[in-house]
């Protein structure tokens, strides 16, 4: 962030937009949080699903990269998730180091299931604003992340193929 002091009148609104963003992520995620708690998941659980399920065959490392956490954490949520029929670890082919992960069936019932909230809140907001998808909300989103992150951040979005979609 620059240097220069925010003017009075634009703090309160810069204020307000920080506040928005809590309440609206808090609502965002309260209705997968409920599917989640059925299954004894948390959010850490979702986040995984979300990304293996964006990805299909995420290598562990990539993961890490994207979520930002130990792999201690990583693994053991990743490990019950794969014990309780979610996700499928592979080697990779030519790397038979790499651990490639996927959705099962299941895993893409939860997928869908979690998303569904989702979606429907955000299509809602952008119909009710008339933001449409492509509006300046996005790019204020993406300016959020970290400088160095974004290239990786546009590189996912690029490469997002659901193995999980039309299978409803």
């Amino acid at each position: 962030m620059s240097d220069e002091k925010i003017a009075d009148k634009d703090l309160a609104k810069i204020t307000e937009i920080m506040e928005l963003l809590f309440f609206a992520y808090r609502d965002f995620i309260s209705d997968p949080d409920e599917i989640l708690d059925r299954y004894g998941f948390g959010r850490a659980h979702h986040r995984i699903i979300h990304f293996v399920g964006r990805h299909p065959g995420i290598r562990v490392a990539e993961l890490l990269d994207i979520l930002r956490i130990t792999k201690q954490s990583l693994g053991r949520v990743l490990k019950e998730l794969i014990d309780k029929g979610f996700v499928v670890q592979k080697e990779g082919e030519q790397d038979r180091r790499r651990r490639l992960l996927s959705l099962t069936e299941a895993g893409c019932e939860l997928h869908r299931e979690l998303m569904a909230p989702q979606l429907a809140r955000v299509q809602a907001a952008l119909e009710q604003t008339g933001a449409g998808v492509d509006g300046l909300h996005r790019d204020v989103l993406f300016a959020m992340i970290d400088n160095d992150d974004r290239d990786h951040v546009a590189a996912l979005f690029s490469q997002a193929s659901s193995q999980c979609e039309n299978k409803s």
